[in-house]
């Protein structure tokens, strides 16, 4: 519930349908069977009115400085709410941030502040806060003047953007419902001029691609707007002396295990509220973290500004550079922000220089490589007992055609069937017969003299290419192409595809660009392929680590973004026996959410009845059903595995039983938010 609610602002009734409200916005319908209050009696739903909406709709500043915030509480049908608790359900508490950005300057100072001792070192820090001590007047029932207790300085400047956050939450556990929050921030000026933004670099909405839905400090902050009125220069932890500032924190954050000072042995760590330790230094993001536009993606009305180079942004992840000294910096010293942006304009001529994104590049995703691009063109003889030739094509960026010859690596992947995946070969075609846009290659290895249904071939492969040849920077890189798939029938039965479980797409959200394996597989209809429910990874997993694990799709991608969260080691031996630990992976967002990765409701049992079982050596099942090879990649407990194999018949899995799509333990309502 917590993301329909961030964005309740949007939202109107069209009215109830089944057991739930159902709301539409312009996007269409947001209170679906994914939140918990779907499955609420209609009659509670319609007495409670779940939903928090805070909005801040005016001010008045008095001549001693004395801010009142005009708030409106409202449920997501736009009714008044009673903060008590006592005409509508549910207690309301808010907080209150009063903060101005000088002219000049590009970031917040607080006027709501504290002063934060440390119960571990006994040092002091000044921190951005909420307002204390506040007084409220009830116009109506969810209409409200908030006076602030802090005042605005008659120093002030009159024409500074000034801000009024505000966030709160309702308290509905006595509903059995969920706590709704949600924030607000509102800008103005003393001298009453027009002001429409205060500071905007991110949005919350790139955010929460990966973080669905950004929620911290116990879930009431939920947006960058508000996030960025506190986490500023002028907010530093006691307990390390580590600046809160936003582009800091959230650059060391995101960098964590390839911080250069973490490389070194250190660590980044952050003492939260009663002393927690927040300790981000195996922190990998999941995508390269040199890929910016994640995060800077330019939807922001402020969203250059990351290209105006500073210290203490740059300084955040390049921690072994010294600006005082010069130590890092090309024996540069750098004694302010001004000469930044002289060296380090927002792009240069060539990738790899030392502008903003030249500095960043990925190598695979340099502007001057050639370009790989693959077609796959037609199948012949692709009959059971037969061996198939595909026909194929190479290009680079510009249209010309490529030579297989000239490929670096070269692979055409014959799977099938794809009703459920449980073979494949892989073959070097490099030597492929054919000139221009059009190569031949028959497969060594025949099709199964018993295959029936659809099969698949897919190409993959890299030309290297030698960029900026001849000077201090040159490099080799791996030119990939993306991979093609082409399916075909081995019985003269319809062509099916292999259905369809995730988007690549929602990979990419958080991701950035999925490619593994050197950049030779970078779809799921590759990864799948050899990623099926008979394959191990025995070829490379060492004598002494046996037995094998399975790297079955679902059951391998559950678990690692389990990882953290999963109280159990779990290791894949990959190319020349490198083991990969999950177990540090913390997944950003709410796993409950599985819409994240799937489509189609593919999550849902029960699944088909083609489907194979999961060969798993390091399993106490081997092998394990398909549904329950899938649900205990998150479900790791023995009383899952158990729950799972006693409703296991020699006629199959009987998880639709209880857990199919309209059951009182649908997948989708145990998983609801």
């Amino acid at each position: 519930m917590g993301r329909l609610l961030t964005i309740g602002k949007l939202l109107t009734v069209t009215g109830l349908i089944g057991l739930g409200w159902h709301l539409t916005s312009a996007s269409g319908p947001e209170f679906t069977a994914n939140d918990k209050a779907f499955y609420a009696d209609a009659n509670l739903l319609n007495f409670v009115r779940p939903g928090l909406i805070i909005d801040v709709v005016g001010h008045e500043v008095a001549a001693d400085g004395t801010v009142k915030a005009r708030v409106k509480l409202t449920d997501l049908r736009g009714a008044g709410l009673d903060r008590d608790g006592i005409v509508t359900p549910g207690t309301v508490a808010t907080s209150f941030i009063l903060a101005h950005i000088p002219p000049g300057q590009a970031q917040y100072t607080a006027f709501t502040i504290r002063t934060a001792v440390s119960n571990i070192n006994g040092s002091s820090a000044t921190q951005a806060s909420s307002d204390s001590g506040g007084t409220w007047q009830k116009l109506a029932d969810g209409d409200y003047w908030y006076t602030f207790r802090t005042k605005i300085p008659a120093s002030a400047p009159r024409d500074a953007v000034y801000a009024i956050g505000a966030y709160g939450s309702r308290n509905l556990a006595e509903f059995d419902l969920p706590t709704n929050y949600d924030d607000d921030v509102y800008h103005l000026r003393l001298d009453g001029a027009a002001v429409s933004v205060g500071r905007d670099i991110v949005t919350t909405a790139s955010c929460n691609n990966c973080h669905d839905p950004l929620a911290l400090h116990g879930g009431s902050r939920r947006s960058v707007e508000l996030c960025v009125m506190c986490h500023q220069p002028q907010t530093v932890d006691p307990d390390t002396g580590n600046t809160q500032d936003l582009p800091v924190l959230i650059h060391k954050i995101h960098m964590g295990a390839n911080l250069p000072s973490v490389v070194a042995g250190g660590k980044y760590q952050v003492i939260g509220n009663r002393d927690s330790v927040h300790d981000y230094s195996q922190v990998v993001m999941p995508s390269d973290v040199r890929r910016c536009n994640v995060c800077h993606d330019g939807k922001a009305s402020q969203a250059d500004k990351w290209l105006k180079p500073n210290r203490a942004a740059c300084g955040a992840c390049h921690d072994d550079v010294n600006f005082a000294s010069g130590a890092g910096h090309v024996n540069l010293p750098q004694l302010s922000d001004n000469q930044c942006a002289n060296c380090h304009t927002p792009q240069g001529e060539l990738d790899f220089d030392a502008s903003i994104l030249g500095a960043h590049t990925i190598p695979e995703y340099s502007r001057h490589l050639p370009g790989i691009k693959f077609e796959l063109i037609k199948v012949d003889d692709g009959t059971a007992g037969k061996r198939p030739t595909v026909t194929f094509s190479i290009t680079d960026g510009k249209g010309n055609p490529v030579k297989p010859s000239d490929m670096s690596r070269l692979a055409v992947v014959l799977s099938g069937p794809t009703s459920d995946y449980t073979t494949y070969v892989s073959e070097d075609p490099r030597r492929a017969e054919g000139s221009g846009n059009a190569f031949f290659w028959t497969f060594q290895n025949p099709l199964p003299a018993d295959a029936k249904g659809s099969y698949s071939i897919h190409i993959e492969g890299y030309k290297n290419a030698i960029l900026l040849e001849g000077t201090a920077k040159q490099v080799t890189v791996r030119d990939a192409g993306e991979n093609k798939i082409i399916h075909f029938s081995v019985d003269g039965s319809k062509v099916e595809p292999r259905r369809k479980v995730v988007d690549l797409a929602k990979c990419n959200d958080c991701h950035g660009r999925l490619s593994l394996h050197g950049g030779n597989r970078n779809t799921i209809d590759a990864c799948v392929t050899c990623h099926n429910a008979a394959t191990t990874d025995a070829a490379v997993r060492p004598a002494a680590a046996k037995p094998d694990e399975s790297i079955s799709f679902a059951h391998m991608i559950h678990k690692i973004h389990t990882g953290l969260e999963i109280g159990q080691s779990y290791t894949i031996y990959g190319f020349g026996g490198t083991p990969h630990e999950y177990s540090h992976v913390g997944y950003p967002g709410d796993r409950r959410n599985c819409d994240s990765c799937h489509v189609n409701g593919s999550q849902n049992v029960p699944l088909s009845d083609k489907l194979q079982p999961v060969k798993n050596p390091r399993s106490l099942v081997n092998p394990l059903q398909p549904a329950t090879a899938a649900c205990v990649g998150c479900h790791v407990s023995r009383d899952a595995l158990s729950h799972a194999l006693v409703n296991t018949s020699q006629l199959g899995e009987s998880c639709g039983a209880c857990h199919g799509t309209n059951a009182d333990f649908s997948v989708t309502r145990i998983h609801a938010r």
